[in-house]
């Protein structure tokens, strides 16, 4: 192995020394103002009353989980208990004269090829039974009318979701179209309701932070700015665990400004104090300097440095 002369060992030693050095530069920052959002659904769907009555049956509460199509509770009419018993009485008596009138006619035709009875009161026959059979017709139409509203006694879900809420009790008396039930589809957003200064910075796909680490988009920013505040839907994975309403605290890109960002390495903290050892020229002090916030590629520095200042590693 060569042995290098002292000379060369005293130029190595302060490259070796100097390996780790951080210079310090401006950088972009992102800004992150806190604010709080809320938990909304998508689309909110009203399940409403087709027919007026009394409910007799409520199948949900609060918090059930339904599907599109469900019967979530049944509105019933006395009054259409007894239209559907008289249509059925309609439907016999039309039934006994359409089979008389098919009798007469049959008959007739019987009559008219024996020449008994001339064309005239063939025709007649035929008449009758063609009157008997649409009656008959109509009456089955009546009570089909009448079976259809029974059946619109049911309340169906117009989505499949979650019941918000059930302003209704067994034994209410329903109007058509009052509301049974509201249902929040199972597709959640998170609803900001941010200050109009704030306008100007946000754009469509813009990020968010979630307390828990969660990141998510903005998808749609209201162009509507009411009482001071403008409004924008962020949409993040996985919000069925959260209630609906329920505010959730985050942290919104707003904007970027200059600023000088450094590894945690080169930061030590004594007696709640920070510190970087800056470097000039041979000699390392130990400077003060005023933490921010965390970024990606380190911790934000608000005062105590200066572009192009040379910071070396906690103990180096």
């Amino acid at each position: 192995m060569k042995i290098l002369p002292l000379t060369a060992l005293a130029l190595v030693l302060p490259l070796v020394a100097h390996a780790a050095d951080y210079t310090v530069a401006p950088v972009s920052v992102t800004d992150y103002k806190p604010v709080f959002a809320t938990v909304e659904s998508v689309d909110v769907s009203s399940a409403r009353a087709r027919i007026g009555g009394t409910l007799v049956d409520l199948r949900v509460d609060e918090g059930s989980r339904v599907t599109q199509g469900q019967v979530i509770a049944v509105v019933g009419d006395a009054k259409l208990g007894l239209q559907l018993s008289a249509s059925n009485a309609q439907v016999a008596a039309a039934q006994a004269q359409q089979g008389k009138a098919r009798d007469d006619y049959a008959r007739a035709q019987e009559l008219f090829k024996n020449g008994t009875i001339a064309k005239a009161r063939l025709d007649d026959a035929k008449a009758a039974f063609e009157v008997a059979d649409n009656q008959l017709k109509s009456a089955i139409a009546q009570r089909a009318v009448i079976d259809q509203q029974m059946q619109e006694g049911q309340i169906l879900s117009p989505a499949a979701g979650l019941v918000l809420d059930v302003p209704v009790s067994k034994g209410s008396v329903l109007m058509p179209g009052e509301v049974a039930a509201r249902i929040a589809a199972e597709s959640y957003i998170l609803r900001l309701q941010l200050p109009e200064r704030y306008a100007q910075s946000l754009q469509v796909g813009g990020l968010i932070h979630l307390d828990d680490g969660r990141t998510g988009t903005l998808r749609q920013i209201y162009p509507l700015i009411a009482q001071g505040r403008v409004q924008a839907d962020a949409e993040v994975a996985d919000l069925g665990g959260y209630f609906v309403g329920q505010r959730v605290r985050v942290m919104l890109e707003a904007g970027t400004h200059q600023g000088f960002v450094v590894p945690p390495a080169y930061i030590t903290t004594r007696a709640g104090l920070d510190y970087v050892h800056l470097r000039a020229g041979d000699q390392v002090m130990d400077v003060p300097v005023q933490r921010g916030e965390s970024q990606k590629d380190g911790i934000e520095i608000l005062s105590g440095l200066a572009a192009g200042d040379i910071l070396t590693e906690t103990g180096k």
